[in-house]
């Protein structure tokens, strides 16, 4: 059964935080300037913020599910310095090779995420920057917002043309969604 809750899914990596590939330390994770107030303005308009990331560093070895842990935990307080929170956080550990079930662009997370948390991916956003997030809003039903990337990808062009609306950042896009909150 669907739940009824409407959620922002928000990639984590040049979404909401400055990419630092392979991350394995919390002070490395920085996020965008704007980006806890967005997500603020998300929660005070009622909606669940669940982050779904692909984080193959796990498997290539650069870092532990320990390491990955207290990441998001550095993260999860960075956003409570302005008020913001994230309601669930998922990610994929595996190598783009290993073929699992849980990588972007695969619902499978998002899928878990609104079965754990009685959501409707229908009435659902998924914010990100790179294709595979705007397959994944397509893969979930859900709309798909891409924020334009701080590096030229190849891909932007493809990804533009697939998604409901093409924003500059996690800012931007957030005021999209609330505009169509109100339409």
């Amino acid at each position: 059964m669907e739940g009824i809750r409407k959620a922002v899914f928000i990639d984590r990596d040049d979404t909401l935080c400055i990419d630092v590939p392979y991350c394995r330390d919390p002070k490395d994770l920085r996020l965008f300037p704007g980006a806890g107030e967005a997500v603020k303005k998300l929660n005070d308009a009622g909606f669940i913020i669940v982050i779904i990331t692909n984080q193959s560093g796990i498997a290539r070895g650069y870092l532990t599910e320990e390491d990955l842990a207290q990441i998001h935990e550095k993260m999860k307080k960075d956003l409570e310095k302005v008020g913001a929170r994230v309601d669930g956080i998922y990610y994929c550990p595996h190598h783009p090779n290993d073929k699992c079930d849980c990588r972007k662009p695969s619902p499978f997370m998002v899928q878990k995420a609104a079965q754990d948390l009685g959501l409707s991916l229908e009435r659902s956003y998924v914010v990100g920057d790179r294709l595979m997030d705007v397959q994944l809003a397509r893969n979930a039903n859900s709309k798909a917002i891409l924020v334009k990337p701080p590096h030229p990808l190849e891909e932007f062009k493809e990804a533009a043309k697939n998604a409901d609306h093409v924003s500059i950042n996690l800012t931007d896009a957030v005021d999209w969604i609330l505009a169509q909150q109100n339409k």
